[in-house]
């Protein structure tokens, strides 16, 4: 028998009801911390399986909140959840009440004990790897109670209905509900492993390099767009193309072919002999801006701020000298 599943979240057609005139003193905030993510999940199983637990817990968590508020907050029918008036003017006023309160904890623990808590952390594999992975220990030995869980992945994360703290990203975010805050830069340039070039030679010019077998990215097309000398650009089909840049530096290891590669990756490479610069300085792009990106409401939590505040200087220590 398959697993039941909720169809998706629908909002009331109804217009918004007037929010209440205060919220009951003992409302219980793990109660409301369930109904926030029920409602981005979008159903109940989803929060149920997100925690583990089973769907009647979530079920009482939820009747226990309305009962203290004294009003139906989601409508179920076979159509769906839906929330109710009430609900839609509740959700924005219990949103607010979480955050105050992480804020206030974690301002409390901060001063007691320095920051800490478990931080979610959405990058790209490469930059997980060239970023994140080499400073991890000094992170650790400046702020130990703060934990990282890393979600490493090319895609654009939903940061609330995955619940990422900081995104790390290249390119400013258009969301008004998004902080972002630049912690460095990066360049990219064309590498290949000593062993491809001694197989099929080493270009001497970027006309050469079109005749190669290049290693593209199959669902980022900037990214395949390679320019040189100041304003031409040699556009990359590809010999071969993966939709994940980590993988790209892989086979660009393995002797598959000629990458473009972010120079902080790849020059710890290069130091061991595993990867050699082609055409150095000709298809060197532009310096590129990287942020962390957080959620406007929690960019200001002691740990989020002891992360972004730790990559800016760690990002700054590593840039070459002028």
């Amino acid at each position: 028998m398959s697993a039941r599943t909720d169809p998706p979240l629908r909002r009331s057609p109804h217009p918004a009801a007037r929010p209440p005139a205060h919220l009951p003193l003992d409302l219980n905030l793990s109660d409301v911390a369930l109904l926030l993510r029920t409602v981005e999940l979008g159903s109940l199983s989803a929060a149920a399986r997100e925690r583990n637990v089973p769907v009647s817990q979530v079920t009482r968590a939820l009747a226990r909140l309305e009962k203290t508020c004294r009003a139906r907050l989601l409508h179920r029918s076979t159509h769906g959840l839906s929330l109710t008036d009430e609900g839609g003017a509740f959700l924005p006023q219990a949103r607010r009440m979480l955050e105050a309160a992480e804020e206030f904890q974690g301002e409390i623990g901060g001063r007691l004990a320095g920051p800490r808590g478990w931080v979610r952390i959405s990058v790209s594999a490469v930059l997980a790897q060239a970023v994140i992975a080499p400073g991890l220990p000094s992170l650790h030995e400046r702020h130990p109670g703060v934990h990282l869980d890393i979600s490493a992945d090319d895609r654009l994360a939903d940061m609330a209905r995955d619940s990422i703290d900081i995104a790390i990203r290249t390119g400013t975010p258009a969301s008004d509900n998004l902080v972002a805050r630049p912690i460095g830069q990066l360049r990219r340039s064309l590498y290949a492993a000593p062993a491809y070039l001694a197989r099929h030679g080493t270009p001497g010019s970027p006309e050469e390099v079109g005749r190669h077998r290049l290693l593209a990215n199959s669902v980022s097309p900037s990214l395949n767009l390679w320019g040189y000398d100041g304003g031409q650009t040699l556009q990359v089909q590809g010999h071969t193309r993966t939709d994940n840049t980590a993988v790209i530096v892989a086979l660009a290891l393995s002797g598959a072919g000629i990458a473009r590669i972010i120079d902080l990756v790849a020059t710890p490479l290069v130091k061991t002999g595993a990867l050699v610069p082609v055409l150095p300085g000709r298809f060197s792009t532009a310096p590129v801006p990287m942020y962390a990106v957080m959620l406007q409401e929690r960019h200001r939590l002691p740990k989020i701020r002891a992360c972004v505040d730790y990559w800016a200087q760690w990002m700054s220590e590593q840039a070459p000298p002028r």
